[in-house]
């Protein structure tokens, strides 16, 4: 029983997610119920508990997690500014007489939308409100025009700043300090988030190519699909170099500052958060937008999601904290070292996993609840961090259109003409999603990818 025991906390708690409880209360309650029941049979000591004040405070006192509301504020400020309608104007114009052209400018306005909010529902929701209806009076394919505006607000996922890379840097970092100790090495390195940002920038730029490629083939090979947009009349006229300039200015100046900040070393990402929060006002107040109401609107919903994502750290902890208790971090260890095939034997396993639990869970559930347990085994076999890191982070993407949870589905059904049916816009996604795990085995065979880059900014 002893032994069985973490696998029946990581059991429990699972079962309880796919009934629909709060993650937060699921991932405490459940953990400390758990514990309890354990320590009245003689299987856990309750002074492990002693531990949780000091996680807690941790998670409260952490500089790099002060990044989340900061671009949680940055990605709404900008979701409410005019920024994305001028930019998909002008690139429609420039791209529209090109065999899916405006899909292209799709995908090429939701890269700079991703790189510069990072906030996945509320790119998908933009493009959903301003894009689809174009597609489909251009007589796009309804199902290839739901699947690449969900495939491209999902982008948010993987190019940075992006919030799941935040919080999933810090959950490696940990782990990988576990890990350290565990093996003997009392001053343990720690994974930067800076790394992890500049590891997935080649994966997202090539992710985008295949996005593109895709459409390129769909409109060539089925013209019907993917018509080519004809100037004049309602179709934009293509723009000039100056129009351009100035669609193209705002968005690209922010994700210069932010982004070229922390990559060259001279901010941090919390340092660099606050600068894109400010940079996102000053936008706004040039394209007279900003105003109380607004502010107002934007600091509501920058407190909802900060307080949702720390207190699901709370939680997280605090199953953490119980799992180790039961020696589970010993258990999974033991298994990945035995598993035959050795290391990436245990990551293909793992990843596998990961993707099967993103039909029935969301990035934040499979980050809190599984990466602490497989992280630190993973880790001591000698796998890279920043790999790891972008390795599950293309998987994680993946979440966000698989049925039946698939939130970037979710969100933009919520936007979508009602006789599109919702079985079309699953089909629409499935090319998107074998193009996120050919990337992924891209990564397993070149693993330079997510890796060279942070070796060189070093």
């Amino acid at each position: 029983m002893e032994a069985l025991a973490p696998i029946l906390l990581f059991a429990l708690v699972f079962a309880l997610l796919l009934l629909g409880y709060p993650v937060a209360l699921t991932l405490a309650g459940g953990s400390l119920a758990f514990a309890l029941a354990c320590a009245g049979l003689g299987i856990f000591d309750l002074d492990v508990l002693g531990f949780l004040p000091g996680r807690l405070y941790g998670i409260i006192a952490n500089q790099t997690l002060i990044a989340v509301p900061l671009f949680v504020f940055m990605g709404a400020m900008l979701e409410r500014t005019r920024i994305a309608e001028q930019l998909l104007r002008t690139l429609s114009g420039l791209l529209g007489g090109l065999p899916g052209g405006l899909g292209l400018g799709v995908i090429l306005m939701g890269a700079l939308m991703a790189a510069s909010t990072g906030i996945v529902g509320a790119t998908v929701v933009t493009l959903g409100l301003m894009a689809l209806p174009n597609l489909l009076r251009q007589g796009y394919d309804p199902r290839l025009a739901t699947g690449t505006i969900s495939a491209t607000g999902a982008l948010g996922q993987i190019i940075p700043p992006s919030i799941a890379l935040v919080l999933l840097g810090d959950v490696l970092s940990n782990a990988y300090s576990q890990a350290q100790l565990a093996q003997g090495v009392f001053a343990p390195k720690t994974v930067s988030i800076g790394d992890l940002f500049a590891g997935s920038l080649l994966p997202g730029a090539v992710l985008v190519a295949l996005y593109a490629l895709y459409l390129l083939a769909a409109a060539t090979l089925q013209p019907q699909r993917a018509p080519a947009q004809k100037h004049g009349g309602a179709g934009p006229d293509t723009p000039t170099a100056a129009a351009l300039i100035r669609a193209l200015v705002a968005p690209m100046s922010l994700i210069l500052v932010v982004l070229g900040s922390i990559l060259a070393g001279l901010a941090t990402p919390t340092e660099a958060a606050g600068v894109g929060a400010l940079g996102a006002m000053l936008l706004a107040l040039a394209n007279r937008t900003l105003n109380r109401e607004l502010l107002r609107s934007v600091c509501e919903s920058t407190l909802k999601t900060t307080a949702m994502v720390f207190f699901i750290l709370i939680g997280a902890s605090v199953f953490a904290l119980v799992f180790r208790g039961l020696g589970g971090d010993v258990l999974v260890q033991g298994l990945f070292e035995e598993f035959p095939g050795g290391a990436l034997s245990a990551l293909l396993a793992v990843m596998l996993v990961i993707f099967l639990l993103g039909f029935v869970l969301d990035f934040i559930e499979i980050t809190f609840v599984v990466i602490p347990v497989v992280g630190p085994g993973l880790l001591a076999l000698g796998i890279d961090p920043i790999w790891l890191g972008v390795l599950i982070a293309v998987n994680l993407q993946t979440s966000f259109l698989t049925p039946p949870f698939g939130f970037a589905l979710f969100y933009l059904r919520g936007v979508t003409p009602k006789d599109i049916p919702t079985a079309a816009m699953y089909r629409g996604v499935v090319p998107f999603v074998a193009l996120q795990l050919v990337l992924l085995m891209l990564l397993f065979a070149i693993p330079s990818l997510a890796t060279w880059l942070p070796s060189a900014l070093r």
